[in-house]
C-alpha cells in the first residue's frame, strides 16, 4: 500500500479551494430564511406557535384542582405543568405558609390574585449542630430538632476551617431519625464543629436554578422579617433566582424579607416592572453579578437598604420610571464592572446617606462603573447633613449626568448635590438643576 504525503502548502491551498467552493456554492453570508409560520417540532425549543389556550391550574384553600394551604400544594402544581411542557398555576386568594421554597420550572406562568394572594414563611429558628459532618456527606445532627421536619428548607452556615470565611449551603431536609437528618444533597463543605456549624429554617420564598421563560404575577410575598433570620441576598430574597434567564416579575409585591426582596444572580434578559418591593432588611431589586440587559420599570422600591443595587458585572441594563423612595442607605448603588447601564426617569427620594452611589473599587485594574448614563431623574433629599446627591467614586470614567433635577428641599449645610472624585475620568455634566445646596458641584480633579 503507498502512503500518499501531501506537504503543508498543498494542503492549505486545497483546504481554501474547497472553502471558496463551498462560499460560491452556498452563499455563505446569505440570512437563513425567516420563520413565518412555526409549527410544533419536537426538539425545537426555539421556535413555538403562539396557542390560544395552555393547561390553567387553580390552587386555593378550600377549592380548586389542587387544595392546600403551604409550599407542597404550589409546588405540585408547577412540577404536573412542567410535566405538561407549560402552562399556568393560578393561585387563588388565601395565606400559603411555606416551610420551603417553592422551585419554579421553565415555562410556566405562576399567577396570583392580587394582595389576596400571600405567600409567606413559617418561623425561622437556629440550631448547633453536635457531630462533625464532611464535605461527601449528606446527613446532620442537630443539637435540637423541636420545630423541624422532613420537607423543611434550611441554611446551614459554618466557618471554613481552613481560612475562617462563612461557608453557606442551602438544602431540604428528606428524612430523620431522632435529631439526625438526610439532606436532599451532599454538603461539599467541612461542617466540623470548630467552626461552629449551625442550621436554620430560612429559605427564599419563590427559587429557580438554571430555568427560562417564567412569568411570575399579582403576587404578594411577605418575609415576615421580624420573624426570620437574615439570609444574604447572594442567597436568598423573596424572590432568588440564579442562572436563569427571561423571567418577568410583574405586579408582585415583595415585602418584609430579612433579606433581598428581588434578587437574581447570572440571569440574562430579566424584567422587574409594576413590582413593590418594600421593607425589607436588604435589597429592593438586586441584579445580581454577571447579570445582562435586566429592565427594571414602573416600581416603588420604599424602606429597603437600598432601592436599586446592581452588583458585579451588570451590563446593558435600563432601570426607568422607578419610584425609589426612603431607601436608608442609598437610592441606586453602582459599581463593580457595572457598565453601559441607563438610568432614567426615575424618582429617588430620601435616601438615608447618598442618593446615587458610583461605588469605588479599588481591586483590580479597572472595577468602576464605567460608561453609565444617570438622565432625566428627579434627585430629592439625600443624605444627612453632609449628604451628596449624586456621589461619583474612585477612577469611574465615561459617564453621562444629563437632564437631571438634584434638589434638597431642607437647610443647605454641608449637602453637595454632585460630587466627583479626584482620580475620577471623564464624566459629561449638561442641562442638570441643581437647587438647595451649600454646594452645587464638588469637582475633586485636578484641571
Amino acid at each position: 500500500m503507498k502512503l500518499h504525503l501531501i506537504n503543508r502548502r498543498k494542503f492549505v491551498t486545497m483546504a481554501s479551494g474547497l472553502v471558496v467552493g463551498s462560499g460560491l456554492a452556498g452563499g455563505s453570508k446569505a440570512a437563513p430564511p425567516a420563520v413565518e409560520r412555526p409549527r410544533a417540532t419536537d426538539g425545537d425549543d426555539r421556535f413555538e406557535p403562539n396557542w390560544d389556550k395552555r393547561l390553567t391550574l387553580t390552587v386555593g384553600q378550600k377549592k380548586g384542582d389542587l387544595v392546600g394551604r403551604d409550599d407542597k400544594v404550589v409546588q405540585a402544581a408547577v412540577d404536573y405543568m412542567a410535566r405538561m411542557g407549560g402552562g399556568t398555576v393560578k393561585l387563588l386568594p388565601g395565606r400559603y405558609v411555606f416551610r420551603n421554597a417553592v422551585h419554579l420550572p421553565s415555562r410556566i406562568r405562576l399567577l396570583g390574585s392580587g394582595p389576596e394572594s400571600i405567600i409567606t414563611k413559617i418561623p425561622s429558628r437556629n440550631v448547633p449542630l453536635t457531630a462533625d459532618s464532611d464535605w461527601y456527606d449528606q446527613e446532620i445532627t442537630l443539637k435540637d430538632a423541636k420545630g423541624f421536619q422532613v420537607g423543611d428548607g434550611v441554611v446551614l452556615r459554618t466557618k471554613n476551617p481552613h481560612n475562617g470565611s462563612t461557608e453557606v449551603i442551602k438544602r431540604t431536609l428528606v428524612a430523620q431519625s431522632g435529631n439526625r437528618f438526610k439532606l436532599n444533597d451532599g454538603i461539599r463543605k467541612n461542617l466540623w464543629l470548630v467552626g461552629k456549624p449551625s442550621v436554620s429554617a430560612v429559605f427564599p420564598l419563590l427559587t429557580s436554578e438554571y430555568t427560562a421563560d417564567v412569568l411570575i404575577e399579582n403576587l404578594t410575598l411577605d418575609g415576615d422579617r421580624k420573624n426570620s433570620e437574615n439570609l444574604n441576598g447572594n442567597y436568598g430574597g423573596g424572590i432568588f433566582l440564579q442562572d436563569c434567564n427571561r423571567y418577568t416579575m410583574r405586579k408582585v409585591i415583595s415585602r418584609n424579607y430579612n433579606g433581598d426582596g428581588i434578587s437574581f444572580q447570572i440571569c440574562h434578559d430579566v424584567v422587574v416592572e409594576d413590582c413593590h418591593s418594600h421593607d425589607n432588611a436588604g435589597l429592593g431589586v438586586h441584579p445580581g453579578s454577571g447579570s445582562q440587559r435586566p429592565i427594571l420599570r414602573n416600581n416603588k422600591l420604599e424602606r429597603n437598604r437600598i432601592g436599586i443595587f446592581w452588583c458585579w458585572g451588570v451590563k446593558f441594563g435600563l432601570a426607568e420610571h422607578n419610584t425609589i423612595d426612603g431607601n436608608l442607605d442609598y437610592g441606586i448603588s453602582i459599581g463593580h464592572c457595572d457598565t453601559d447601564n441607563v438610568m432614567r426617569h426615575n424618582k429617588v427620594l430620601n435616601s438615608g446617606k447618598v442618593g446615587v452611589l458610583f461605588r469605588n473599587d479599588t481591586r483590580g485594574q479597572d472595577f468602576w462603573a464605567n460608561r453609565n448614563t444617570l438622565e432625566h431623574n428627579h434627585i430629592v433629599n439625600s443624605g444627612p447633613e453632609g449628604g451628596i446627591a449624586i456621589d461619583i467614586n474612585g477612577k469611574t470614567k465615561e459617564v453621562r449626568i444629563v437632564g437631571n433635577t438634584i434638589e434638597e428641599t431642607r437647610e443647605a449645610l454641608k449637602r453637595t448635590g454632585i460630587r466627583i472624585a479626584a482620580e475620577a475620568g471623564k464624566v459629561h455634566l449638561a442641562d442638570n438643576k441643581i437647587n438647595g445646596f451649600s454646594q452645587a458641584i464638588s469637582d475633586l480633579r485636578k484641571t
